[in-house]
C-alpha cells in the first residue's frame, strides 16, 4: 500500500524522482513504483533507465533537473562525492529543476562533508537536503530490508520517511546533516573488523579439519553470531564470493572513513590494516568480489607461499 507524504502546504505528494540506478538504486527505485508512486528515474548511462522504465513504468529523463522538474521528492544513490556533486549541482543538476521546499534525499555513501555542503546549498535556494545512507546491501535493496541512517531537519524526516519505508526495514534519523554518514562510517568500521575476524575463524578452521559449516551453525547460536556469518559464513567455506557489495566499493568507503578518522582525532589501526588487506584482494584481481573475499586472500597467500 502506498504510504503517503506530504509537501511544505500538506498536500498529498505522489510524484517522485530517483537518480542512480546501480545494483542499489534499481531495486530501490522498483520499490517506489510497486508502491503506486509515480516514478521518473535518471542514469547517466540513459539505456539503464530505459530498461528500468520496461520493468516498472514511470519516465526516464536525460538529465537530473528534467528528472527533479515537477517531483515533490528527489532520491538519488550513486558512486561518490563526485558523482553527487554531478547530479546535484550545475546547470543540469537536481536542484536547478526543484521547487522550493522539495527534499533532497542521498542514498550515496559519501563523506559526512559534501552531506553538509550540499545541505547548505540546498538551504540557500529554499530546498531541503538529507543525507541517508544505507546497509544491507543488494539483497537488503532487492527484498527491500535496508537499514537507513539519516541526517538532517526533523520535520524533513518526518516528511519522507514513509516514502523510505517502502525499500527498508528501518529509517532513522541520527541528528543534523552529516550524521547519517557519520553512522554508515560507523557501520563499516564495524563491518570490516567483523569480516576479518571472521575470515582469520574460518581459514584456521578449515586448516584444523573442522567441518565449518557445522562449527558455523553452533558458534552463531553463541557470543560470536553476527549478520556476516549468517549471511556469508557459508559461502565463505565455499569460496563464492559473487555476493553483495564489491571490494572496490568497501575500499572507497573504508578510505571515507580513515579520512574523517584523521580530521577528528580517532584511531581506526584495526580498521587501516583491513583496508590495507582489501587493497591486497585488489591486486591479486578481486576488485568486483564480495567484501568476505577476505577469507581468499588469506588462502592465495598461503597457496602462494606454499608454492
Amino acid at each position: 500500500m502506498t504510504q503517503s507524504f506530504t509537501s511544505p502546504s500538506g498536500a498529498a505528494v505522489r510524484r517522485v524522482a530517483f537518480l542512480g540506478l546501480g545494483v542499489m538504486g534499481y531495486p530501490m527505485a522498483g520499490h517506489l513504483a510497486r508502491a503506486g508512486l509515480d516514478v521518473t528515474v535518471y542514469n547517466r548511462t540513459f539505456a539503464k533507465a530505459e530498461q528500468w522504465v520496461a520493468q516498472y513504468g514511470g519516465r526516464a529523463a536525460r538529465t537530473p533537473r528534467e528528472a527533479a522538474g515537477g517531483a515533490g521528492l528527489v532520491l538519488a544513490c550513486v558512486g561518490n562525492d563526485d558523482d553527487l556533486r554531478s547530479i546535484v549541482l550545475g546547470e543540469h543538476g537536481a536542484f536547478e529543476g526543484m521547487e522550493k521546499g522539495t527534499p533532497f534525499v542521498d542514498h550515496t555513501t559519501a563523506s559526512a562533508n559534501v552531506a553538509r555542503e550540499l545541505a547548505q546549498i540546498a538551504a540557500g535556494r529554499g530546498l531541503a537536503f538529507m543525507d541517508a545512507p544505507v546497509s544491507g546491501g543488494e539483497s537488503g535493496a532487492q527484498n527491500g530490508k535496508l537499514t537507513i541512517m539519516c541526517g538532517g531537519a526533523a520535520d524533513v524526516f518526518e516528511r519522507v520517511r514513509p516514502v523510505l519505508g517502502h525499500y527498508a526495514a528501518a529509517v532513522t534519523r541520527i541528528g543534523e546533516a552529516g550524521a547519517g554518514q557519520l553512522a554508515k562510517m560507523v557501520n563499516q568500521i564495524c563491518v570490516a573488523g567483523m569480516v576479518q575476524a571472521l575470515s582469520e575463524a574460518i581459514n584456521f578452521g578449515q586448516l584444523a579439519g573442522l567441518d565449518m559449516p557445522l562449527v558455523l551453525d553452533v558458534i552463531g547460536k553463541g557470543a560470536a553470531a553476527s549478520w556476516q556469518m549468517d549471511n556469508r559464513g557459508k559461502t565463505m567455506v565455499d569460496g563464492k564470493f559473487d555476493y553483495g557489495f564489491a571490494v572496490d566499493w568497501m575500499r572507497k568507503d573504508l578510505g571515507i572513513c580513515i579520512d574523517e578518522a584523521k580530521r577528528i582525532g580517532a584511531a581506526l589501526p584495526v580498521t587501516a590494516l583491513v583496508d590495507q588487506f582489501y587493497g591486497d584482494v585488489q591486486t591479486l584481481g578481486g576488485n568486483r568480489f564480495d567484501t568476505s573475499s577476505l577469507v581468499w586472500r588469506l588462502r592465495k597467500l598461503r597457496a602462494d607461499s606454499d608454492g
